[in-house]
C-alpha cells in the first residue's frame, strides 16, 4: 500500500520525526495499547490531511493544537478539517498543548471517556448476529425461521 501513496508515506514520516513536545508526551501515554489497550497511530493521512493520533477502530481523532490555531482564519480551516473528517464517520478531539502540559492525565481520561463513547454507539448500530443453532456444533449451520437447518430443506 505505501507504494501506492508514497507522497503520504514520506510527508507522515517527516511529521513524525518532527513531532512536538506535546505530541511525544501524549504518545508516550497512548503508545503500545496503553490506554485500554487502544491502538493509535501517529500522523496517519486521510484524505488530504494528516491527524495527530487516530484510533482506526473506533474513528477517534486526537488532534494537539498549538499557538498556529488562534486566529480566525486557522479556526475556519480547523472546522473546514474537522467537518471533512466528520463525513467520514470519524470523532475529532482537539487538546492545547498546555493541556497536555499541564493536565496530562485530564486529557488522558477524556480520551477514554471518548472510547468508551465511542465503542457503546457502534455497539448500538450494529446489526444484532442471528443466534447460532443448537447443532451448530455438527456442520456450523445457523438456525432458520422455525429453528430448522439452513440448507436442509425441511
Amino acid at each position: 500500500m505505501r507504494g501506492f501513496r508514497l507522497i503520504e508515506t514520506r510527508r507522515a514520516r517527516a511529521l513524525r520525526t518532527n513531532a512536538t513536545p506535546a505530541e511525544l508526551r501524549l504518545r508516550a501515554r497512548l503508545r503500545n495499547r496503553r490506554l485500554g489497550g487502544h491502538k493509535f497511530v501517529r500522523q496517519e493521512a486521510i484524505g488530504p490531511y494528516f491527524a495527530d493520533f487516530v484510533c482506526r477502530e473506533a474513528k477517534l481523532i486526537l488532534e494537539i493544537d498549538g499557538e498556529t490555531h488562534s486566529t480566525e482564519e486557522e479556526r475556519a480551516r480547523d472546522a473546514a478539517r474537522t467537518a471533512y473528517l466528520e463525513a467520514r464517520g470519524y470523532h475529532v478531539a482537539r487538546f492545547l498543548n498546555a493541556d497536555v502540559y499541564t493536565g496530562l492525565d485530564g486529557v488522558v481520561e477524556t480520551v477514554l471517556a471518548l472510547l468508551k463513547d465511542r465503542r457503546r454507539r457502534s455497539e448500538l448500530t450494529q446489526p444484532l448476529t442471528p443466534a447460532l443453532s443448537p447443532q451448530a456444533g455438527r456442520g456450523g449451520r445457523l438456525a432458520g425461521r422455525g429453528g430448522r437447518l439452513a440448507g436442509r430443506g425441511s
